[in-house]
């Protein structure tokens, strides 16, 4: 499968209005400039906005929050600053409720489970280790999953948070022998053709920060064999 290089063109927008801006980010694309000089999500939309609304000068966009290079869904950026102050906050105080759905090959050991564990990056490696308990220099990590239904070999779960640590759902699920399909880094045992993994963010809800009204946002998972499995069945 040949991954499909997101550009201003072919931008994957789901939500728009005149504070906030949503995409289904593709697997492979980044949120946020990083050291391998690839264009980042916000430099695109950057783009894509100036074309659209054909902006003589810069064009603000902030950043509200991130996905792993090789997860997929929803990602919201901010419009204006006004926008960005807020969300953020949103973000710290926890009013924003985020669903995902991940493919793992094992069965998990209860079909609904409460995961709390106390995760430490490393740096020089880019990983998340997990504890069972504190130990110095670790957050904790809380997620809930529910096992929604068993494909001919992987399991669909959904999954929400309580803590938005670095690489949290991937490293969490690995611990508790559930490695996501394709996730090399926490074990899984194959990369997936596009290099991804099937972790995808499918839907985000909060209170608009400036309209004030609820806001529900879903990204379709990417199309391939298992994910168009996981729509018809769901």
């Amino acid at each position: 499968m040949t991954r499909v290089v997101t550009n201003a063109s072919n931008l994957q927008v789901i939500y728009e209005d005149n504070h906030l801006l949503a995409v289904n980010k593709r697997v492979g694309d980044i949120v946020q400039g990083d050291k391998t000089n690839d264009s980042p999500l916000s430099e695109i939309i950057k783009t894509y906005l100036k074309k659209k609304y054909n902006k003589p000068g810069a064009v603000f966009l902030g950043v509200v929050h991130r996905l792993d290079r090789p997860t997929s869904g929803v990602v919201i950026f901010a419009k204006t600053s006004k926008a960005l102050s807020r969300m953020n906050q949103l973000f710290q105080e926890k009013k924003i409720d985020k669903t995902y759905w991940a493919l793992v090959k094992n069965n998990p050991p209860k079909q609904k489970n409460t995961l709390m564990h106390w995760l430490k990056k490393n740096q020089k490696t880019n990983t998340s280790k997990v504890y069972p308990k504190e130990v110095n220099g670790s957050k904790k990590a809380i997620l809930h999953y529910t096992t929604i239904f068993k494909l001919d070999a992987y399991h669909l779960l959904e999954i929400t948070l309580e803590t938005g640590r670095s690489h949290q759902i991937r490293s969490q699920l690995s611990y508790i022998g559930c490695p996501i399909k394709g996730d090399l880094k926490y074990g899984f045992n194959r990369s997936n053709p596009d290099v991804g993994i099937h972790l995808h963010a499918k839907k985000v809800k909060f209170i608009h920060p400036v309209s004030k009204t609820p806001i529900s946002i879903c990204a379709t998972p990417p199309k391939d064999v298992l994910w168009n499995e996981c729509l018809k069945k769901y």
